[in-house]
């Protein structure tokens, strides 16, 4: 929904594309960042006052799946929806989904001993990925690749009569996301433990879990500096990170000239490696430790990032010429040396990505005092989100100012640059136990 498919689609095709497309977009991520710098810490708080989690992430899933399913009519035109139902809906599932992040990153240290947090934190992010690997195949071969490829038993025409005339294989994925998303829920709430109850009803623990917000803030600097500190150096890497991911892809389709097969096969491939890159944070973890972990796996994204700003069509690494005509290969996508070379670069990028949001949750989790738990991972939820449009402004001021994506792209590299070195003076946690 958001990187390889229906944010592309949205982008380019309800929203207009070029520079308005992406204004609106970056528009509705300011918005959406700016509710959940209001929300997710309320909310955190609130579950930690009411002890149990899974009632809250009912109601959230509730809006949640909604919000992704009626994306669906999402169309060129208003030709289903008017575009401020589409935003209202689009901003409700971006929302949503944050509050359902506090609410089962929350549980994590109820699902695992310290011991083992990392693991079930890397473990959690590769089924992920997993799972959307698996929607990514299916989507290219019942949807993107009938018509276009002759391959021996696929379908001549996309399945249940789907029309691409009206992007209709793109717009699916919405529906098929929330079915996914709810189904797979269910064992989340029959299966994994949850805190007792404390009889204290939703308004009321939002009431005061407001108070707790507040003074948890006020005393971040105090008692809490080193977690403070990490929070503010995750707010700005992170955003670096997110940008990375859905501007890699834009930069490719812009700058390559990729298109819905490419994109989808590049989401395929980068899946494949995003599993990986789950076990990859756990290893690192139980190695260096969850700190020096999230620093190794923002400077590799780093570099990875210099790289790609660095390929076109007619050049690698800035300075080394390359011939458009030149195939490296006889497939039928990626045949240039710049497009493998890109491709590459994003496959490690997603190895490190994945492993950065594993490792960090993991090291939020051991950072947090107990008790604190939910009111610590709202706060966290806002780190993540609260600069949301920090990175779109970015890329919008640098692109604009150099008339050049390349350097719109390559602006990013600044935040994670920003996030490594505050990273650097974060205490690391004891060794757990």
């Amino acid at each position: 929904m958001v990187i390889y498919v229906f944010a592309p689609y949205l982008t380019n095709q309800v929203l207009g594309g070029g520079a308005r497309g992406q204004t609106i977009f970056s528009s509705w991520q300011t918005i959406s960042g700016t509710l959940v710098a209001l929300t997710a810490p309320l909310l955190g708080a609130a579950a930690d006052r009411m002890g149990h989690r899974k009632p809250l992430l009912v109601l959230a899933l509730a809006i949640f799946a909604p919000g992704i399913f009626f994306q669906y009519w999402a169309m060129p035109n208003e030709a289903a929806l008017p575009l401020w139902a589409i935003e209202v809906i689009a901003i409700t599932a971006g929302v949503s989904y944050v509050w359902t992040e506090v609410l089962h990153n929350s549980m994590l240290t109820l699902t695992a001993k310290p011991s083992q947090v990392s693991q079930v934190s890397g473990l959690g992010m590769a089924l992920g990925n997993a799972g959307g690997l698996l929607l990514l195949i299916f989507v290219l071969f019942a949807f993107a690749l009938p018509g276009q490829i002759p391959i021996p038993g696929l379908p001549d025409r996309p399945l249940f009569g789907l029309n691409p005339a009206a992007f209709e294989p793109q717009r699916i994925v919405a529906p098929i996301c929330a079915v996914w998303l709810v189904l797979f829920a269910i064992p989340l709430f029959l299966f994994t433990p949850d805190r007792n109850p404390s009889g204290e009803s939703l308004f009321t623990a939002m009431y005061h879990g407001a108070g707790n917000v507040v003074r948890t803030i006020l005393k971040l600097f105090r008692e809490y500096r080193n977690v403070g500190l990490y929070l503010i150096a995750r707010m700005i890497y992170v955003d670096g990170t997110t940008a990375v991911i859905i501007y890699g892809g834009i930069y490719a389709s812009m700058t390559l000239h990729w298109g819905f097969l490419e994109m989808l096969a590049f989401g395929v491939i980068l899946s494949i490696f995003a599993v990986i890159g789950g076990f990859v944070s756990a290893w690192l973890d139980d190695w260096l430790g969850a700190k020096r972990a999230v620093a190794i796996e923002v400077i590799v994204t780093l570099l990875c990032l210099l790289i790609e700003v660095s390929i076109t069509p007619n050049s690698m690494l800035f300075v080394i010429p390359a011939d458009p005509s030149h195939h490296v290969w006889a497939g039928p996508i990626f045949q240039t040396a710049p497009e493998v070379l890109y491709l590459a670069s994003s496959i490690v990028i997603a190895i490190s990505i994945t492993a950065t949001y594993a490792s960090s949750r993991a090291l939020m989790a051991h950072l947090a005092p107990p008790g604190m738990e939910g009111e610590l991972f709202g706060l966290y939820a806002l780190s993540g989100s609260a600069s949301a449009w920090l990175a779109p402004l970015m890329v919008t001021i640098f692109t604009a100012a150099y008339q050049s994506a390349r350097a719109g792209f390559g602006a990013i590299g600044l935040l994670l640059i920003v996030g490594f070195v505050l990273l650097l003076f974060v205490k690391p946690p004891a060794k757990p136990v």
